[in-house]
């Protein structure tokens, strides 16, 4: 009897979970998957929003940031509202002025005590922005930059807190 529980609870012990952690695609697998993901209506909205007069002022407005992003380099911004386009559901964030271009400076979701900070920013405000990441998004007229740190006056403002257990 205890040898077939102690068998019993091998055998429980060695099966493989059933949430197995997902290998990297392959950039072959990847180009598949977003060619199916493409031939969807989500893909197919998308893909005419790219083309689309507003997709494309969208785009050239991301990508004169990317090499920022990518170097992960200071970014010098102003402050052009301290909330965001109306029914956007991006979390806490401002909209601000880079290059010429006008960007959504989102932060996410999270506690006033965690944004404490940059609470005390003001329209016209000067600051450097570092960021790991611009998106875009049919429903904005702006790229979407994640506000990773920000700093006014050589003061640090923010700075995202890496998760827990991951990237």
């Amino acid at each position: 009897m205890i040898s077939g529980l102690v068998f019993a609870n091998h055998d429980i012990k060695s099966e493989t979970p059933k949430k197995a952690n997902p290998k990297a695609m392959t950039a072959a697998e990847s180009k598949a998957e977003l060619k199916k993901w493409e031939a969807t209506p989500n893909g197919i909205m998308f893909k005419k929003w790219e083309a689309s007069p507003a997709g494309i002022k969208v785009q050239a407005a991301a990508a004169k940031i990317n090499k920022s992003i990518k170097d992960n380099s200071n970014m010098e911004g102003v402050v052009t509202s301290l909330s965001l386009p109306t029914g956007s559901k991006l979390g806490f964030g401002v909209m601000v002025n880079i290059k010429g271009e006008d960007y959504i400076l989102s932060f996410g979701p999270g506690s006033n005590k965690e944004f404490e900070q940059l609470h005390t920013l003001k329209v016209n405000d000067k600051i450097i922005i570092k960021s790991n990441g611009v998106s875009k998004a049919p429903k904005y007229a702006y790229p979407i930059v994640a506000g990773d740190y920000v700093e006014r006056g050589g003061k640090m403002l923010y700075k995202r807190v890496p998760g827990k257990g991951g990237c």
